[in-house]
């Protein structure tokens, strides 16, 4: 049984923030919190629609999520946040394949609404938009750029009042070399320059937000989330006006 109880937990600004031991707890806590969540939300409607992002950050989150039998996925709606423009339909490092395994195959939503980045790019963000605007987001699982970014907007096209939904962007060259980092890609060349994501006050209507921020690289971009100007320049600095935020980070990510 994983340990989830927090070595420190804080307010700032809005943003609730818990910094666990290490990221098995990290991923422990926030999946129980969310999955509490998801019970709730169940409990007073029929469905509910949720996000998610597609990163080695979610890992234990997603496994935990994935093995919670107690939820009945069947009446949950599920979107993602961002997908590579460019890449083959069956690249492994596409997020639709990434959620598919890590989760949707595992649980089986009652619908699953993924990117398709091989349509063209205007057609595509009308259809994903229409989609996203037929009801309320209930609740969001996303991370943390080291970069700062939310989805893929990196400071370069961050846009807190972005009047889309999704948008395609191109990426910035932190945001790419991170995907090395992770070990989604062997070397930087290969990372594709563009990519469909949500825009930043999509993410930020949903009710209820649930940040998973584990391992040491993220440590700057927390920092600057916690301490510094709200401001496009670290995108994730919005997160402290949320009404509903809990921003989940280890002693790697957070410091100290």
């Amino acid at each position: 049984m994983v340990d989830q109880q927090p070595v420190l937990s804080k307010t700032v600004d809005s943003l609730k923030v818990h910094v666990y031991k290490d990221r098995a707890a990290l991923g422990a806590a926030a999946a129980a919190d969310a999955a509490k969540r998801i019970h709730e939300l169940l409990a007073a409607k029929p469905g509910i629609r949720m996000i998610f992002a597609a990163a080695p950050s979610q890992n234990e989150l997603l496994n935990h999520l994935a093995g919670n039998h107690s939820i009945d996925w069947s009446r949950i709606t599920a979107f993602h946040m961002d997908e590579y423009i460019g890449l083959p339909s069956d690249a492994p490092q596409r997020f639709s394949r990434y959620l598919q395994e890590h989760l949707f195959d595992r649980v089986k939503p009652g619908n699953v609404h993924l990117i398709d980045s091989s349509s063209t790019v205007e057609d595509e963000c009308a259809r994903y938009a229409k989609l996203l605007k037929e009801a309320p987001i209930d609740i969001v699982c996303l991370g943390i750029g080291e970069n700062g970014h939310l989805a893929f907007n990196d400071p370069p096209v961050a846009d807190f009042n972005d009047r889309e939904v999704i948008k395609a962007v191109e990426l910035d060259d932190a945001c790419r070399q991170q995907q090395v980092n992770d070990g989604c890609f062997m070397d930087f060349a290969d990372i594709p320059t563009h990519a469909l994501t949500l825009t930043i006050p999509a993410l930020l209507e949903a009710a209820h937000l649930f940040c998973a921020v584990p391992g040491p690289t993220k440590r700057q971009a927390i920092e600057r989330t916690l301490n510094g100007p709200i401001s496009t320049a670290c995108p994730s600095t919005i997160l402290r006006k949320h009404t509903d935020c809990t921003l989940y980070v280890d002693r790697d990510s957070y410091g100290g």
